[in-house]
């Protein structure tokens, strides 16, 4: 297998440390519970945690899979494989359109069905429709590479062959039913 190299490195907006202020700020509007949270929130902890989580953002397209790595407590680091990506979604709601951002979703061939949201989701790339056509034209680059590739011996062009008559006769079969 071939090493991969990075084509290009995915830049964050800062603004989306604002929208996860608000975000937090939206939860602790919740009664009781959510009340003590809004206020240690805004006294200092939301500010720290979009600045740790901002620094943990990362990603970067490489020659056959798109990387990305979030969290703070949590880590999660992910690698799609350019090859299964079969949608990439833009989403905004009104703060997102406000702050001028957007959701950035990525969908791959056997993702997890009826769940909501693609199997990667990246809030806040700077210039989002830019970044959507690079990863586009790079799977179409390596996707164009395998679709030009020939039988490599005389016994799967014969494999081949065999599963075309096959498919011919049950072809026939079922018109002549």
């Amino acid at each position: 297998m071939s090493e991969s190299k990075v084509i290009f490195k995915a830049a964050f907006n800062p603004k989306i440390k604002k929208y996860f202020f608000i975000i937090g700020c939206l939860f602790g509007l919740i009664p009781f519970i959510g009340w003590a949270f809004l206020v240690v929130w805004v006294l200092g902890l939301g500010k720290y945690f979009v600045n740790r989580y901002y620094k943990s953002l990362a990603c970067h397209l490489e020659t056959r899979v798109l990387h990305f790595e979030k969290g703070i407590l949590f880590r999660v680091e992910k690698s799609i494989p350019l090859e299964n990506i079969q949608d990439l979604t833009f989403k905004q709601g009104p703060i997102l359109r406000w702050l001028g951002l957007s959701i950035f979703e990525i969908e791959t061939a056997g993702g997890q069905g009826n769940r909501t949201g693609g199997d990667l989701t990246l809030i806040g790339i700077e210039k989002p429709k830019e970044f959507r056509e690079m990863v586009l034209a790079q799977r179409q680059k390596i996707m164009g590479s395998k679709s030009d590739v020939k039988p490599s011996s005389d016994s799967d062009v014969n494999v081949l062959q065999e599963i075309s008559e096959t498919l011919k006769r049950i072809e026939n079969k079922i018109q002549n039913s």
